[in-house]
């Protein structure tokens, strides 16, 4: 059996990124940047305005001066107005500065009769004043390509001037559960049936990486079938499988894949949940077989397809599992030949250390649903790790 890491590495290795295509900014979400993106304009353009008040001469705007409004210059409004000794100009939030005026005297600070106002507090030279280009200038690098696009980096993208983004493509992934025995939620199911929950968990893991996820119609547990249902996936960037890649009679995915073309890397590795993991190409696209377990099959999404698609997204993805330190909360027992990813809840206080205290559920039972629901994290048990006391330090993967 392979061990976990160079499974993880193995699978990445034949991942490559799928194509740029340009998108409007509305439709960026989630998207990663496949080129650089420069402003096209200063931000701000010209010198603006931080507060309402007056724009004035930094010379003339002393405590207990009175100075003459001649005009307003509403944000969007700007006057042609120069000011002179004396003078000042009635500005708002993001007015722009008129020439002459290097101060700004926020209206908390004066007195107002008429088209005179008097100064209860001086103001200095550039005080209140956003100066051209103070954000960034134009030409400026605001975002590198591989960034994955979030709220701020879309806020960012539209200051500089940007309508269209050039990203790269979603990857298409085809997902087929397999059995004669799962069925859909709320469809008819048979005495000893089970509703399909892997497909649509996978799906979800999938979507959340970033891929454009197409559920195929489940493939019955015939050869027949199964050939059927790959041709369906021909177009896809990735053909993701659930289920049949075991050693049963019945399991027929391996097979089934190697008759049309499968180049099989490997298809065990050893891992709790998740032994019967398959991984190959057919052509040039991968081919991942999930276990058909539904908590093996989201763990293993989890550590292998997920990041294989933020890959294909164009994200820098390391091959090593990312994992974060933290503190047993209860003991735990030896550990065997495979490597364990324990189902475990954090603890909202920290130990003294700042490290998150995590507790495993007492059963680890690979079919339990509901305790994969309530879990906040996997505690990562290397092979024959020896037993290991409450307060002892561990690794974990987070689960969303």
């Amino acid at each position: 059996m392979l061990d976990v890491a160079t499974a993880r590495a193995r699978i990445l290795s034949g991942i490559v990124a799928c194509g740029q295509e340009t998108v409007p900014l509305g439709s960026a979400l989630g998207r990663v940047l496949g080129l650089d993106v420069h402003a096209r304009r200063a931000n701000p353009p010209v010198s603006v305005s931080a507060m309402d008040g007056y724009a004035a001469r930094a010379q003339d705007a002393t405590q207990g001066a009175v100075l003459h409004v001649v005009t307003e210059a509403p944000a969007g409004h700007p006057t042609a107005h120069v000011i002179q000794p004396g003078e000042c100009v009635r500005l708002f939030t993001g007015s722009q500065i008129p020439a002459g005026a290097d101060t700004v005297i926020i209206q908390e600070n004066t007195q107002r009769e008429g088209d005179r106002i008097t100064l209860t507090q001086p103001s200095a030279a550039g005080r209140f004043i956003r100066m051209q280009g103070q954000d960034f200038a134009q030409g400026t690098c605001l975002l590198q390509a591989g960034t994955r696009l979030g709220p701020k980096e879309i806020g960012l993208a539209a200051a500089g001037g940007h309508a269209w983004l050039t990203v790269t493509r979603k990857p298409r992934v085809s997902i087929l559960s397999t059995g004669d025995e799962v069925a859909l939620p709320g469809d008819p199911v048979r005495e000893d049936g089970i509703f399909n929950s892997a497909l649509f968990m996978v799906a979800a893991c999938l979507q959340q990486a970033g891929a454009e996820v197409l559920m195929l119609p489940s493939a019955r547990d015939t050869t027949r079938s199964l050939t059927e249902a790959f041709a369906q996936a021909r177009q896809s960037d990735m053909l993701v499988t659930i289920g049949g890649a075991s050693v049963g009679a019945y399991d027929l995915v391996r097979q089934s894949l190697t008759d049309i073309g499968l180049t099989l890397d490997f298809w065990k590795i050893a891992m709790r949940p998740g032994k019967p993991l398959l991984s190959g190409h057919i052509g040039s696209t991968p081919i991942i077989g999930l276990p058909g377990n539904p908590v093996a099959a989201l763990v293993c999404s989890t550590v292998f397809v997920a990041p294989a698609i933020q890959r294909m997204m164009g994200m820098a993805v390391a091959d090593t599992l990312p994992t974060e330190p933290a503190i047993l909360g209860v003991d735990v027992g030896p550990n065997d030949q495979r490597q364990d990813f324990l189902r475990a809840t954090l603890s909202t206080a920290p130990a003294p250390d700042s490290l998150p205290v995590v507790t495993p559920f007492a059963s680890q039972d690979s079919a339990q649903l509901h305790i994969l629901a309530q879990s906040q994290a996997l505690i990562i048990r290397a092979p024959h790790a020896p037993a290991a006391a409450a307060g002892s330090p561990c690794q974990i993967v987070r689960l969303s």
